[in-house]
């Protein structure tokens, strides 16, 4: 297969500088950030406001 473009700079780093840039990063067995998905009354809120942009019953 193929190597990326960025494996490719990190492997060629490592022989020319015989740094390994790999071990700078941060290893957690978890994700970090929160995903949070929205409730039922939050999704109906959010079409209402999204399809309310247009206001067809007013008559001026």
């Amino acid at each position: 297969m193929t190597q990326s473009k960025a494996k490719k700079k990190r492997s060629h780093i490592k022989r020319t500088k015989g740094k390994d840039v790999e071990k700078n990063r941060q290893f957690s067995p978890f994700s970090t950030h929160e995903r949070v998905t929205k409730t039922k009354k939050e999704n109906l809120e959010q079409n209402f406001t999204k399809h309310k942009k247009h206001n067809h019953t007013e008559d001026d």
